[in-house]
């Protein structure tokens, strides 16, 4: 059992789940990352010289509060923002946008489909639809409902999550060459890209795999937080197209991760992540998370 085997490999797992409980009571940002990492990393939180990737992630969610950030973390905003510096044809388009799960328009959606919330993370916040004619409406209102409530900022204080509008949203239904949607998650440094990860099997086992590579997609001899896939997977036609604008989209920011995907040769733009596993899950062996962390340049200034 997964969840037991995650336990053993972390006996103070729980105390995140507890701390994330209280997360709505526990006002200080700084105490509430130092108990959050503390049990999730199994170490102490070094905020005053961080050097680790993890360590840094923290760092800026406390430092570094860019206005600008809330815009591209909103899936729907963000899509604003694509369009306007690499072009319409790299956005999935929006078939339609909601407030409340009870006011979707289910009759004007095709029979294949995907709803997503404006705040979510890509588990609760994320709902495909195969088949509409055996879609479970009630289910997924009450799903939805859950998902507009999540909060990432309370939870592992994601500051660019904070004030993002919770809505609901439509896509068309993608599937690429492979039978999936294969993610492409490509870790950015001032605009340069130096790794990224391939999330393959998502929708087919309970774990996905994550396989990781540099930025000439040679793979990297680390894990994290998920098994690697003993089948390397193929490197995309569109690789340096992916690179090209995961970098022209980044430029300027300390960090993120571009998400991006491939689907019949053309690459599509998925999301903008700062807080990669919110800084809080290890990369084995450990000394990755260092060597990542010296790819990170910690700003001098901040808003």
């Amino acid at each position: 059992m997964s969840w037991l085997r995650k336990l053993l490999n972390n006996p103070l797992k729980p105390g995140a789940v507890l701390m994330r409980k209280l997360g709505p009571w526990i006002k200080d940002d700084e105490t509430y990352l130092r108990w959050y990492y503390f049990f999730s990393m199994r170490k102490r939180l070094n905020l005053k010289k961080p050097s680790t990737f993890n360590e840094k992630v923290n760092w800026l969610k406390l430092h570094d509060h860019n206005p600008l950030y809330t815009s591209l973390v909103d899936k729907l905003e963000a899509k604003d923002y694509v369009t306007k510096k690499v072009g319409a044809e790299h956005v999935f388009p929006t078939l339609g946008i909601w407030h409340r799960p009870e006011d979707i328009e289910w009759d004007a959606l095709p029979n294949r489909f995907v709803l997503k919330t404006t705040q979510g993370g890509g588990g609760i916040g994320v709902i495909i639809c195969h088949d509409k004619t055996k879609f479970d409406k009630a289910k997924v209102t009450a799903k939805l409902n859950s998902a507009l409530k999540q909060n990432l900022y309370t939870s592992s204080r994601e500051w660019s999550y904070r004030d993002v509008r919770p809505r609901i949203f439509a896509e068309p239904y993608m599937e690429d060459e492979h039978g999936e949607l294969r993610d492409y998650k490509f870790f950015c440094f001032n605009g340069k890209c130096r790794m990224l990860f391939v999330a393959t099997e998502r929708q087919t086992r309970e774990e996905p795999f994550f396989n990781f590579f540099d930025e000439r997609y040679q793979p990297l001899p680390f894990r994290q937080g998920h098994p690697v896939n003993p089948v390397i997977p193929a490197k995309p036609d569109g690789f340096d197209e992916m690179v090209r604008i995961a970098e022209q989209l980044s430029e300027g920011l300390p960090h993120v991760r571009m998400d991006m995907y491939e689907i019949k040769g053309k690459v599509y733009f998925g999301e903008y992540t700062f807080y990669h596993f919110g800084g809080v899950v290890p990369f084995v062996p450990a000394e990755w998370d260092e060597k990542i962390g010296s790819w990170l340049t910690i700003p001098t200034t901040n808003n």
